[in-house]
């Protein structure tokens, strides 16, 4: 009897506000998973909605319960649109929301994008919600891509995934482990919109700088005072202690974004080594298409490590691919969340089925 192939469509809205991920793909069960990326795109936030998200942790009780609706109905209507656009049939949607508020040290993590709205906007059902059991459960709730990595993506060491957040992947000792290294794009990004652009495009603007290296030791220290044991970083800590560090007016804009990428590219290498030898690292996310930051992660691998960058929608989608495939999983009653990852008691079959 055939396996029965999954459909589904991911949704991923990441840190650095790029915009919103909507990924349709299929999964087939076997031995290994099969999977494929049918189609895919990218939806910009309208400066109205981009605005709103950058300032959601500003708003009171009632205001953010309102944009978690409001959020979710605009989830629903762009993917009924794209699911028109391109004459789709997808089982369910699986989201994985906006976050918001992500306090796990305080038993709480809020992504909005209520799923019963993006239910009644789209018609589809939806899975939705995947952090908040872990954390009830004494994890970080994230990250939570680590079981994609090992179930999708098993023919390599590492993992790296350069978003707004830089984390790594890998199997070690014989347990999954995985942790957010340090800010990625979320920084470009922040120090790009000093210039009235949106990112830095292929790093020229960091390539053209000299490191400032009273910046690049005060990032080096906060990254050492992060516990590897509490894997996740969050816009709280960003604005809290990262960018007071970006913020200074005193060194140029282009020392500090060189200083920016120097310092990304220096804690993310040191990372894969300390959690693999020799590997051969995956390398995913928005930050791959920045050409002057995978250089200089080149020079301080050597020859440590080998980076291979995926294909281009793996590069683009691979979170909004293994949000879906957590929102299959969670269907089929597995395990979806890895207490080895997370920290929690137990690992985790996480996600709120809606409407099916």
């Amino acid at each position: 009897m055939a396996e029965k192939i999954f459909r589904v469509i991911g949704l991923m809205s990441g840190t650095s506000l790029d915009g919103l991920d909507i990924a349709y793909c299929e999964f087939t069960p076997g031995k290994t998973w099969d999977y494929s990326i049918v189609k895919a795109e990218t939806l910009s936030y309208p400066p109205g909605w981009k605005k709103q998200l950058m300032r959601a942790h500003e708003l009171s009780g009632e205001e953010l319960a309102a944009l978690d609706t409001r959020y979710g109905a605009f989830l629903g209507e762009a993917c009924k649109a794209f699911v028109k656009r391109h004459r789709l049939k997808p089982d369910f949607i699986s989201s994985h929301g906006h976050t918001v508020f992500h306090q796990p040290g305080r038993g709480f993590t809020l992504q909005i994008g209520n799923g019963n709205a993006i239910h009644a906007a789209s018609g589809l059902p939806v899975v939705s919600d995947f952090r908040t059991l872990d954390v009830a459960r004494g994890g970080e709730g994230a990250p939570l891509v680590p079981i994609g990595d090992r179930l999708l993506f098993h023919d390599y060491d590492v993992c790296l995934n350069l978003g707004g957040i830089a984390n790594i992947s890998a199997e070690y000792r014989g347990l999954r482990r995985a942790f957010d290294v340090c800010c990625c794009n979320m920084a470009f990004n922040h120090l790009a919109a000093k210039t009235g652009k949106t990112m830095d495009k292929n790093g020229k603007l960091a390539s053209r700088g000299q490191i400032n290296h009273r910046m690049a030791n005060q990032l080096k220290r906060f990254y050492a005072s992060i516990e590897r044991d509490r894997p996740s970083l969050g816009r709280e800590l960003f604005e809290k202690r990262v960018k007071p560090i970006l913020d200074n007016d005193a060194i140029p804009l282009a020392d500090r974004m060189n200083t920016c990428v120097e310092s990304a590219a220096s804690e993310i290498v040191n990372a894969i080594r300390s959690i693999s030898s020799g590997p051969r690292v995956l390398c995913t996310g928005g930050g791959t298409f920045n050409s002057f930051l995978l250089t200089r992660m080149l020079e301080y691998a050597g020859d440590d490590a080998t980076l291979i960058v995926a294909d281009d929608d793996v590069v683009a989608f691979k979170e909004a691919l293994i949000f879906a495939f957590l929102g299959v999983l969670r269907l089929r009653g597995e395990l979806n969340v890895l207490k080895s990852v997370t920290g929690a008691s137990v690992d985790s079959c996480s996600g709120v089925l809606i409407g099916f």
